[in-house]
Protein backbone atom coordinates (compact mmCIF):
# COMPACT_ATOMS: atom_id res chain seq x y z
CA UNK A 1 0.00 0.00 0.00
CA UNK A 2 2.97 1.86 0.46
CA UNK A 3 3.83 2.12 -3.10
CA UNK A 4 0.69 3.98 -4.13
CA UNK A 5 0.16 6.56 -1.43
CA UNK A 6 0.85 9.88 -4.29
CA UNK A 7 -2.58 8.58 -5.45
CA UNK A 8 -4.48 10.06 -2.23
CA UNK A 9 -6.80 12.86 -3.34
CA UNK A 10 -5.56 14.90 -0.42
CA UNK A 11 -1.82 14.24 -1.74
CA UNK A 12 -2.36 14.22 -5.40
CA UNK A 13 -4.21 17.77 -4.29
CA UNK A 14 -0.94 19.13 -2.95
CA UNK A 15 1.04 18.31 -5.33
CA UNK A 16 -0.55 20.00 -8.18
CA UNK A 17 -1.33 22.54 -5.75
CA UNK A 18 2.59 23.19 -4.95
CA UNK A 19 3.05 22.69 -8.64
CA UNK A 20 0.80 25.47 -9.12
CA UNK A 21 2.07 27.68 -6.53
CA UNK A 22 5.81 26.74 -8.11
CA UNK A 23 4.90 28.12 -11.70
CA UNK A 24 3.07 31.06 -10.69
CA UNK A 25 6.21 32.39 -8.54
CA UNK A 26 8.68 31.01 -11.16
CA UNK A 27 6.51 33.42 -13.85
CA UNK A 28 6.22 36.11 -11.39
CA UNK A 29 9.84 36.61 -10.75
CA UNK A 30 10.73 35.97 -14.51
CA UNK A 31 8.86 38.99 -15.49
CA UNK A 32 10.49 40.99 -12.16
CA UNK A 33 13.18 40.50 -13.93
CA UNK A 34 12.54 41.07 -17.69
CA UNK A 35 11.29 44.08 -16.49
CA UNK A 36 14.54 45.57 -14.40
CA UNK A 37 16.53 44.31 -17.32
CA UNK A 38 17.73 47.26 -19.90
CA UNK A 39 16.42 45.38 -23.31
CA UNK A 40 13.75 43.55 -23.71
CA UNK A 41 14.47 39.75 -23.67
CA UNK A 42 11.93 37.88 -25.80
CA UNK A 43 12.98 40.77 -28.39
CA UNK A 44 16.81 39.39 -28.11
CA UNK A 45 16.28 36.33 -27.54
CA UNK A 46 14.07 35.52 -30.45
CA UNK A 47 14.04 38.30 -32.77
CA UNK A 48 17.72 38.52 -32.73
CA UNK A 49 18.51 35.25 -32.07
CA UNK A 50 20.71 36.36 -29.09
CA UNK A 51 22.46 33.00 -27.94
CA UNK A 52 23.96 34.36 -25.57
CA UNK A 53 21.61 36.42 -23.58
CA UNK A 54 19.73 33.17 -24.15
CA UNK A 55 21.90 31.21 -22.48
CA UNK A 56 22.25 33.69 -19.58
CA UNK A 57 18.18 33.57 -19.40
CA UNK A 58 18.26 29.73 -19.02
CA UNK A 59 20.63 29.37 -16.51
CA UNK A 60 18.32 32.18 -14.80
CA UNK A 61 15.22 29.94 -14.61
CA UNK A 62 16.87 27.39 -13.19
CA UNK A 63 18.29 29.21 -10.40
CA UNK A 64 14.85 30.55 -10.16
CA UNK A 65 13.42 26.73 -10.34
CA UNK A 66 15.60 25.28 -8.22
CA UNK A 67 15.03 27.76 -5.55
CA UNK A 68 10.88 27.64 -5.63
CA UNK A 69 11.66 23.93 -5.62
CA UNK A 70 13.35 24.16 -2.16
CA UNK A 71 11.09 26.65 -1.10
CA UNK A 72 8.36 24.30 -1.60
CA UNK A 73 10.34 21.24 -0.41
Amino acid sequence: MMGIEWLRPAAFVGSILYALIGVVIFWLCFAIIDKITPHDLWLEIVEKQNKALALVVAAMCLGISIIVAAAIH
